[in-house]
């Protein structure tokens, strides 16, 4: 299964990659499929691309959730 995973933007440099903060795990991803993101925003990344901007609340609930799935998923692997 491919999930993407909610992000905020910490920096950006000159060829359109980002540093985003993953509660408090940083990676880089490509800008290119949403060029005006900024320093700030929250957007959901998959395979290295930010796919998709949300807004605050939208990127809390959907950290919520995901933190609640992986939970999930952590006591159902043996």
């Amino acid at each position: 299964m491919c999930i993407a995973v909610p992000g905020k933007i910490i920096s950006i440099d000159d060829v359109n990659m980002a540093i985003v903060d993953y509660g408090g795990v940083t990676k880089s991803a490509s800008l290119d499929l949403i060029p005006e993101a900024a320093v700030g925003d929250y957007v959901l990344v998959h395979a290295g691309f930010a796919i998709n901007r949300l807004d605050e609340e939208e990127a809390m609930e959907t950290m919520k959730l995901f933190d609640e799935y992986m939970g999930i998923v952590k006591n159902e692997v043996p």
